[in-house]
């Protein structure tokens, strides 16, 4: 009776260690996997339309190599401190139906030029990842709170406001990002904006490419409807060039 106790109790022993040992592994996985998708931008997240012709193969590769979406790329604990830091700005603001320009439907907005410790390492992560390191810009980060039932129209942000790099944390909701050329409309790609990802955009697709946050039904991806809920963007921008100023 004895003998078989210890030899229940190293049993337990050994299962338990082995337990362990495979949640460690599991841990470095799931730490490895967050870290490559925090510093590497995702393919699978673009997907060109059937609309774009096949013999458009070298526009496809500017549009595509210049949006680029960089999933999980703040933690939920740092999203929760940026929901934290903001919402009383926009707690203060009513949702708006009527953009300047008629871009957004359902929307309020504010800017933010100071935070706290942790998210201001949040934002420093943002300018590393998305801009040349001698880019200057806009001092303060737009914050954009999209409504549940809100959408952006298709546009292509004014040259007089910002410059050739724009990137944005997407806090809250996934939503999907539609790209359509400006001149040949058959050219139409979709960009999943998942929760907590950074998206940036320069060159072609912020130049070239109107782009649009889908609402309602018709907000799919690949087929699926993706529901959409309250959505709030943090948005760096860099300075317009000097020729484009007013």
């Amino acid at each position: 009776m004895y003998i078989e106790t210890c030899l229940s109790v190293r049993e337990a022993f050994r299962l338990r260690r082995e337990h362990d040992m495979l949640m460690r592994l599991e841990m470095n996985v799931r730490i490895r996997k967050h870290s490559v998708s925090r510093s590497s931008p995702d393919p699978d997240y673009i997907e060109v339309l059937p609309s774009w012709p096949e013999g458009e193969a070298n526009m496809r590769i500017k549009a595509t190599s210049s949006m680029r979406i960089y999933p999980n790329f703040v933690s939920e604990e740092e999203e929760a401190s940026l929901l934290a830091e903001v919402e009383p700005q926009l707690k203060r603001l009513r949702y708006e139906y009527d953009h300047w320009d008629n871009a957004i439907e359902g929307y309020r907005e504010t800017e933010r030029d100071s935070w706290n410790e942790q998210n201001a390492a949040v934002l420093k992560r943002v300018r590393d990842m998305a801009f040349q390191p001698y880019a200057q810009l806009l001092p303060r980060a737009h914050i954009l709170d999209l409504a549940a039932a809100g959408y952006i129209r298709p546009h292509i942000d004014a040259i007089r406001f910002c410059g050739n790099t724009i990137a944005g944390l997407c806090l809250l909701s996934s939503a999907v990002m539609r790209l359509v050329h400006e001149s040949r409309p058959e050219l139409q790609l979709d960009a999943l904006l998942e929760r907590r990802c950074l998206y940036v955009m320069r060159d072609v697709s912020r130049y070239e490419f109107t782009h649009a946050v889908l609402g309602g039904e018709h907000s799919v991806w690949r087929g699926e409807k993706l529901p959409r809920r309250r959505r709030i963007a943090v948005i760096c921008r860099e300075c317009p060039l000097p020729e484009h100023r007013e």
